[in-house]
């Protein structure tokens, strides 16, 4: 039908739907994997619970205590785990999809091409990384406002900037990876795309206090600035982990930015990923 534009909720629920049902077509795979993500985030507490056995906090005189430290972990995992449910596998495709000329299915749909290339698979066995990350929270939720000394009180406001800076972060995290996913038009095929991702996701993993140390400082800037990656976990949890009144107004800076920095990413990403479509040739011409 001409001029027809379908439901965006509706196309993604069946996205979900055909994905959770493929999943369970292999139920003892899907169960491996959910066992082996389980495994990982256990190994990392571990890990970790092994650190704090010989210091206090990470970094000196940042304030990251076990426990508020935990809350940073469990916040990574949950931004992660979003990104890997929803846009990794799809990322993953895109230069496949070039590659093969299946992209010329895509262009014809009557839905927006980056809608289409972003979330036609959902991977429901990443989510076992959410229900990790999200346990990790309440339990260290508990520990920081439960404590003898100087408990935590949580103010309303956290409760709803936390979920808010949480959306910023995936959001970041989404316009990098589908920056990056369209380079594959002009390359051919990008299959490197994991492992670049990796490498530039991996300074997100600790807080930026201890990037402000000598060199370092050249990557806090770059990535807090230019391509910023640090905002993603470090400003939803500072907010959470430690009380509002002892935010800076460096961290108030740096949190009105981070609102930016999600605004502009997506943005460019929707530009370079349009760019990119204009620049791809037909597998047919």
């Amino acid at each position: 039908m001409a001029g027809y534009r379908p439901s965006y909720l509706t196309v993604f629920l069946t996205f979900a739907r055909n994905s959770l049902v493929r999943d369970m077509s292999f139920r003892t795979n899907f169960i491996l994997q959910c066992i082996s993500t389980i495994s990982w985030t256990v190994m990392n507490i571990g890990f970790y619970l092994i650190v704090f056995q010989y210091t206090d906090s990470i970094g000196k005189e940042t304030g990251w205590g076990r426990n508020e430290f935990f809350v940073f972990l469990a916040t990574t995992w949950i931004i992660n785990s979003l990104v890997q449910t929803f846009f990794m596998p799809n990322a993953q495709q895109f230069s496949e999809l070039i590659r093969s000329g299946n992209l010329d299915f895509a262009l014809l749909k009557p839905i927006d091409t980056q809608f289409v290339i972003s979330f036609p698979r959902v991977d429901w066995a990443a989510l076992s990384n959410l229900f990790m990350g999200i346990t990790l929270l309440c339990y260290s939720m508990y520990q920081l406002t439960t404590r003898e000394s100087d408990p935590l009180v949580l103010d309303w406001r956290v409760l709803l900037m936390y979920p808010f800076y949480i959306v910023c972060g995936t959001i970041i995290m989404y316009s990098v990876m589908i920056t990056l996913a369209s380079t594959s038009v002009w390359l051919g095929r990008n299959q490197t795309l994991y492992n670049f991702w990796f490498y530039i996701t991996n300074f997100s993993r600790y807080p930026m206090e201890i990037y402000k140390v000598g060199w370092g400082m050249a990557l806090w800037v770059f990535f807090t600035f230019i391509i910023p990656v640090l905002l993603v976990v470090n400003i939803p949890a500072r907010i959470m982990a430690r009380p509002l009144s002892t935010m800076n107004s460096q961290m108030w800076q740096l949190a009105g930015f981070a609102i930016l920095a999600t605004l502009a990413c997506l943005v460019l990403s929707r530009r370079v990923f349009v760019r990119a479509l204009k620049s791809y040739r037909s597998a047919s011409s």
